[in-house]
């Protein structure tokens, strides 16, 4: 699927909705329970509901063959989202879920930067003024009032 169609609009779309919903869901479920158990007990529960998925939809391909760069650059994700994932089930549990949401999409700002960087991405100045909206609503909820 070309990277042009609408297709990712809508995957996006549905990750920002689930997103929500994680966002809520924890915050009430972390009650009484620390943060770090609780990010490891969903990890699980992911990992279990992942292996189920691509076993049901036959995409199982041997990790061995997998080119380096492929290994490096994943397992580099997947310390990025468990320290992700632990900070903020951290700041869920002791601020308020409709604050620490928006902080933590400062990352859509932080994305843009270190994809002009690293992946030579070009934003328009519409991007760019979408982006900055966002930098500046984080700043907005993250001022003490």
């Amino acid at each position: 699927m070309e990277s042009t169609s609408a297709a990712w609009f809508y995957w996006a779309a549905l990750s920002a909705l689930f997103a929500a919903m994680t966002a809520i869901f924890a915050k009430i479920g972390l009650q009484g329970i620390d943060s770090d158990f609780a990010t490891l007990f969903r990890t699980i529960i992911i990992a279990a509901l992942l292996s189920l998925f691509v076993w049901a939809t036959n995409k199982w391909t041997n990790p061995f063959a997998l080119p380096q760069r492929a290994w490096l650059f994943l397992a580099l994700s997947a310390v990025a989202t468990g320290a992700s994932w632990v900070c903020y089930f951290r700041a869920l549990q002791i601020g308020e879920a409709s604050k620490v949401a928006p902080v933590d999409k400062f990352s859509l700002v932080l994305v843009a930067i270190f994809a002009v960087i690293f992946l030579g991405e070009r934003p328009s100045i519409k991007d760019w003024s979408g982006i900055g909206l966002v930098a500046l609503g984080v700043l907005v909820l993250a001022i003490k009032r």
